[in-house]
């Protein structure tokens, strides 16, 4: 489908900016994530209210949605926790190996076949990945817990993947994303409240970036990638993700002054051939 190879990219540039949205807020960390899920939940509810999505689930169904929002609820906790320790490099290239865990996962639950192309496409992915992160994993003594939180935001983020492309199947896009999105938002506000957190008196600026993080890298990328579910494997939508780091890097660059290296431009390459890779045979 050409939809595919024309949204595809934008999915990607759109999560690209999230890392940087998140970098510049001064929210902690579990905040950010729920101010993230409850605007763009809100900014979905008239559509949803329009199309009364809710008549259409049933209760196999909501059980799988809320699951689902659970997942995403976790991804975004863990994953937004570790950009308060690490560099965005190896934040977004940690998180991002979810391909490894998509692939198992649609494996074993769906048994959907793990091609040759696919099996390239995620080994120079990863390889790239790891080019990338290799020269500033241990940037400082809390590098190392940041990585493990991408690393948890990774696995987390690869069952909402997997319930994602179970229920798009069966469901149309608003239809899955809004309780999805909701639940996403309900979890992470409960945790905030247990942790504690504030969720008022920040900057002006940081609550421009709370609705930009909203509007940009949830409404935008992730609902091309949940649009893009109902027509292509789990593992695929995965590794097209994979170019989110390359996009990060370099705005993190431009914007945040973190230094692009030689190493950070070969594994954005890397990246960038296993995507072109799993696509090339994988869209069938």
């Amino acid at each position: 489908m050409i939809r595919l190879y024309l949204f595809l990219p934008i999915g990607i540039i759109a999560i690209s900016t999230a890392s940087i949205f998140i970098k510049l807020c001064d929210a902690p960390a579990l905040v950010i994530a729920a101010y993230r899920m409850t605007l763009a939940s809100l900014l979905l509810l008239p559509f949803a209210g329009y199309k009364k999505t809710r008549k259409e689930w049933n209760g196999s169904e909501l059980r799988w949605l809320i699951l689902s929002g659970i997942f995403l609820a976790l991804h975004f906790a863990f994953w937004i926790a570790s950009l308060k320790f690490t560099s965005v490099a190896s934040s977004v290239v940690l998180v991002s190996t979810n391909p490894l865990f998509v692939g198992i996962g649609a494996w074993l639950f769906f048994k959907e076949p793990v091609g040759m192309n696919l099996i390239l496409g995620i080994t120079l992915s990863i390889l790239g990945s790891g080019v990338i992160s290799f020269g500033d994993m241990f940037i400082s003594s809390d590098a190392l817990m940041g990585n493990g939180l991408a690393l948890l935001g990774a696995i987390t983020a690869s069952g909402y993947l997997l319930i994602g492309r179970k229920m798009r199947k069966g469901q149309d896009l608003l239809s899955y994303i809004f309780p999805v999105y909701s639940t996403a938002a309900i979890v992470l506000i409960i945790l905030s409240l247990i942790s504690q957190k504030p969720f008022f008196g920040f900057s002006s600026s940081t609550y421009l970036y709370l609705f930009l993080l909203a509007l940009v890298p949830q409404l935008i990328g992730h609902t091309t990638f949940n649009w893009a579910l109902k027509y292509l494997p789990a593992s695929l939508i995965a590794i097209a993700i994979l170019g989110e780091p390359v996009g990060s890097t370099i705005l993190a660059f431009f914007v945040l002054g973190e230094g692009l290296t030689p190493l950070k431009i070969i594994g954005g390459i890397l990246i960038f051939a296993g995507i072109l890779i799993a696509l090339r045979k994988g869209g069938k």
